[in-house]
């Protein structure tokens, strides 16, 4: 097993490699990058420009330059090159892309994520900042997420085709139908003072007077501002999992190994939960490490901006918007980083739940 795990940790290299070429590619041929974002500032600060542009005119080389800045840079006509120039550089667009992409990944071999364009901050320091955010989301709802639908999929499996069975099921597929954001939306109208109660807050993780509480009231602060927002994402996230978990087991059910258990005597609770369980929660295993990076970085985005949590989705979500390439690529690079390190994690539970499975002796 040992030697399986250096391998992973040893794949994940080219692994990171491969989607920071393919992202970086992308990048390079979007419209609108932080030199045209500043250009489109610039050319609306009239003075300031009109005294880098004033004297531009006189020769025909700083009109061929002029002309030649005007041709890469949508809106650039009339700036002054050496404006354009200066840029370039504070962007570090002034290398080809390829010498950025270089130094790119010898900056990030040494854990330097570079600075952002816009928020004068390290993107370490701001990811570092965002992250508890985003992380007690992510943690509360797959929390809420697999205390209900794991003891929800064994029911059914147990149960079906009962009423139980149908009705949940129509419960589920109604949860599964609405959009996480929307969901969100109505639990504002409802409880948070759109139109109907005032019982939770609208807005933020604590309270504004958060420092100046005691431990005891702290929590309930934390758990009175994050009960709507774990409320709204987790909605929709117990519904494919109680569904598996449900037809996990129902595969399970008809083993012979099932019917020799019954057949020894064995009480129905032992036999699901001391046999059929184990194997069956090997597919639950398999889907956590999806479902934990779908929550912690996809499925909290919206909902980060509905509640305003200023949070690792809201931060994304922003940097892509400014095209704020430093914190973008810094921030997939992590994200993918665990992802990969959750997926080896997802392995190794593997091998604990069913000693069996051998993931070194597979690949031979």
């Amino acid at each position: 097993m040992t030697a399986y795990i250096a391998r992973r940790l040893l794949l994940m290299i080219p692994t990171l490699l491969g989607v920071m070429i393919v992202n970086f590619a992308i990048v390079q041929f979007a419209p609108g990058g932080p030199v045209e974002r500043a250009i489109a500032q610039a050319s609306g600060l009239g003075s300031d420009v009109t005294a880098r542009i004033s004297g531009t005119a006189g020769s025909s080389g700083q009109t061929a330059a002029i002309a030649e800045s005007s041709s890469r840079y949508q809106g650039a006509q009339g700036l002054d090159p050496a404006f354009i120039a200066e840029l370039e550089k504070q962007f570090g667009f002034d290398k080809p892309a390829h010498v950025r992409f270089a130094n790119m990944l010898a900056d990030y071999a040494r854990l330097d994520f570079g600075e952002s364009f816009y928020r004068d901050a390290r993107v370490i320091d701001l990811i570092k900042q965002k992250l508890p955010v985003s992380l007690s989301l992510g943690v509360w709802t797959l929390l809420i997420v697999y205390l209900i639908a794991i003891p929800l999929g064994i029911r059914k499996a147990v149960h079906d085709g009962s009423r139980f069975d149908v009705w949940t099921s129509a419960a589920i597929v109604v949860a599964y139908a609405v959009p996480g954001f929307l969901f969100a939306v109505l639990l504002i109208v409802f409880f948070a003072g759109g139109s109907y109660w005032q019982i939770f807050p609208l807005r933020g993780l604590v309270s504004d007077n958060w420092e100046t509480l005691g431990w005891g009231a702290r929590i309930l602060d934390y758990l009175w501002h994050i009960t709507l927002p774990v409320i709204a994402m987790a909605i929709s996230g117990f519904a494919s999992l109680t569904m598996l978990t449900k037809n996990a087991f129902l595969d399970e059910v008809g083993k012979l190994y099932v019917m020799t258990a019954r057949a020894k005597g064995l009480s129905e609770r032992q036999v699901l939960y001391g046999h059929v369980f184990r194997n069956a929660i090997m597919v639950i295993v398999a889907g956590f490490p999806a479902a934990f990076v779908t929550i912690l970085f996809a499925g909290s985005l919206l909902i980060e901006v509905i509640f305003s949590l200023d949070g690792l989705g809201l931060l994304g979500f922003e940097s892509i918007l400014n095209r704020d390439y430093p914190v973008v690529f810094g921030s997939l690079f992590i994200f993918t980083l665990l992802g990969l390190m959750l997926n080896l994690v997802s392995d190794i539970a593997y091998t604990a739940i069913d000693p069996r499975i051998d993931f070194a002796t597979r690949e031979h």
